[in-house]
């Protein structure tokens, strides 16, 4: 599969899909409209987007997502990664903390990580 590229809007309705989903397309432009303060009109817009990129199906007026969002998380995330730190995940780290002091229950998670992903 080709990687997933969501714009803000995409993703904002996504997340509702992800949450609420399988869902009535009814509701779901009530969802958007008390979530996102979108009209209708925007609402289809973004499913119909959604639905030529593959991210979801609107079949019988019941809107479903297509991917999950853990797949589209680590395809930003690698997609994020690569463009800004030349897919080095140290510099990415090392940015990060210079503006977020880690806790200890944080270090103790990413070495835990770590450990499991050298594995």
């Amino acid at each position: 599969m080709e990687p997933l590229k969501l714009f803000e809007a995409e993703w904002n309705l996504m997340e509702i899909l992800w949450e609420k989903g399988p869902i009535n397309s009814t509701k779901l432009v009530k969802e958007a409209e008390e979530c996102l303060g979108w009209k209708k009109s925007t609402t289809y817009t973004v499913v119909r987007k959604l639905g030529e990129k593959g991210a979801l199906k609107n079949e019988e007026a019941v809107v479903t997502a297509l991917v999950s969002k853990d797949t589209v998380l680590i395809q930003e995330s690698a997609d994020f990664l690569g463009r800004y730190f030349d897919n080095s995940l140290p510099s990415f780290v090392a940015a990060f903390t210079k503006k977020k002091k880690l806790t200890k229950e944080e270090v103790e998670a990413l070495k835990k990580m770590i450990e499991e992903a050298s594995l």
